[in-house]
């Protein structure tokens, strides 16, 4: 077997290229509605596809890979995505673009999976740093990909960015199949279809209800019904997954107290950090002129932002070594307290540049340290055939915090706005309110993470101790 080492530095890799899937539109999304020739409430869905189908493989990837062989899974999630890359890289309408972005939402099942790859092959010694490093890249690589991606959009076809995806997703392919073992710890049963189906039918409602409900109207039956007809799915399919030897999702395992609240925690904390990803970028490049904004450019702009990635990526190993001697608690903890910080920061200085880059590098304290906390947590309360699925339900937990984040902050910002030149600028006030919210999703996280318990599940053991 290649040296452990070897297998982190790939397995991070694909999740750098899992991450940097969502900052790829940026550039261009206030462009779509010429470069594709459609409305702006249709090129709206080249972002929304890829959030619904990320929320719903997910957790199904997960418990696939328990089943049938995590890297096997992971391989055919990067097949998809490179697929869906060739699509939308050869579609001139709007059509193909959708339907490559969906496949390309395909690979943020990479990342849980990769994470319980590393359970099943580290030393145990080695788990809790190398759970660090790949939590990082969620937000390594959308940090760093934004300028990446905005240079590719300044420079050259938009087009590009679509055969870049393409091109990374290969090499990261390669390297799985060279470098990482196919798995052995397998689970075993038939796959529950009907659960997927469920599951799949009632996020679909709920997070077309939140992501489109700006558009549609929070009170319009459209998004009434979407919204409540999902939750009523998704009811019925906790009762059904509750009555089934062998379910998509075990609900008990889901409902343990360090389960639970790091799960809700995780939403809180997906709805801090995306509250940032949507309130900074548009301060830093609305107009001085408007009385709030700072006039830098998307590429400037996307600079100040991507040194919270790299703090991230710094405090991998320490957050390691934190999760050993403390446990992931305190991380979760001080990942929380980090970013309620950070907006305390910002609401009290935000009139310089500087300003936001220290707010931003706090978030990346706090989401470096959040991040990594999650999926320890996670592991440590659940078997080992069930880390696929529970760390694919965790994910889905952080991307429900951030498409609520996206909706609600997104409305914030264009109720608060004032004509500036023809064009709606949000307001003082929305910033503020935006940072408020974002520092009462953070409260909210850290008071949550006082309350998951500390020890171990006494039942689990890493797997290279049973060996």
């Amino acid at each position: 077997m290649p040296r452990q080492g070897v297998i982190v530095a790939v397995l991070a890799f694909s999740g750098l290229v899992s991450s940097f899937m969502f900052t790829l539109m940026v550039p261009i999304q206030s462009k779509l509605p010429e470069l594709l020739d459609a409305s702006r409430d249709d090129t709206a869905w080249v972002v929304t596809s890829t959030l619904l189908a990320a929320a719903v493989i997910t957790p199904i990837s997960g418990r696939l890979g328990d089943m049938y062989g995590k890297r096997r899974i992971v391989l055919v999630l990067l097949g998809v995505m490179i697929v869906g890359s060739i699509i939308a890289a050869l579609s001139p309408g709007i059509v193909g673009v959708i339907v490559g972005r969906t496949l390309q939402g395909a690979i943020v099942g990479v990342v849980p999976l990769g994470i319980s790859i590393l359970r099943d092959v580290l030393h145990e010694d080695r788990v809790d740093s190398a759970i660090a490093l790949i939590s990082a890249t969620l937000g390594v690589g959308a940090a760093l990909g934004l300028p990446i991606s905005a240079l590719i959009a300044q420079r050259s076809d938009w087009h590009l960015l679509f055969w870049a995806a393409a091109g990374l997703g290969a090499v990261s392919l390669v390297l799985v199949v060279l470098i990482v073992p196919v798995s052995v710890l397998r689970t075993a049963g038939r796959f529950d279809y009907v659960g997927a189906v469920g599951l799949a039918v009632g996020l679909i409602g709920i997070l077309l209800a939140v992501s489109r409900g700006n558009t549609w109207g929070w009170t319009s039956p459209l998004t009434l019904g979407t919204g409540l007809g999902g939750l009523a799915v998704l009811a019925v399919w906790g009762w059904y997954e509750l009555r089934i030897a062998e379910p998509l999702l075990d609900l008990r395992v889901a409902a343990r107290p360090a389960v639970l609240l790091t799960n809700i925690a995780s939403v809180a904390m997906g709805f801090s950090l995306f509250s940032s990803n949507v309130s900074y970028p548009q301060m830093l490049e609305q107009p001085v002129a408007t009385g709030v904004g700072f006039g830098l450019s998307l590429l400037a702009a996307s600079f100040v932002v991507a040194p919270s990635g790299l703090v991230m990526m710094l405090l991998s190993p320490v957050s390691g070594r934190l999760s050993r001697r403390t446990g992931p608690k305190l991380l979760l903890v001080l990942g929380a307290g980090s970013l309620l910080v950070a907006y305390v920061f910002t609401l009290l200085l935000s009139t310089e540049v500087w300003h936001l880059l220290v707010a931003n590098v706090l978030i990346g304290v706090g989401i470096g340290f959040g991040y990594a906390s999650m999926p320890m947590l996670i592991m440590r309360s659940v078997p080992q055939s069930e880390t696929g699925a529970s760390n694919g339900l965790n994910a889905l937990c952080r991307s429900l915090g951030t498409s609520v984040a996206a909706a609600v902050v997104g409305a914030v910002l264009a109720s608060n706005s004032a004509d500036f030149n023809g064009t709606a600028a949000p307001t003082a006030t929305a910033f503020t309110l935006s940072f408020v919210l974002g520092g009462a999703a953070a409260l909210v996280a850290l008071v949550v993470a006082l309350f998951i318990p500390s020890s171990r599940d006494p039942h689990e053991s890493h797997p290279s101790l049973r060996r």
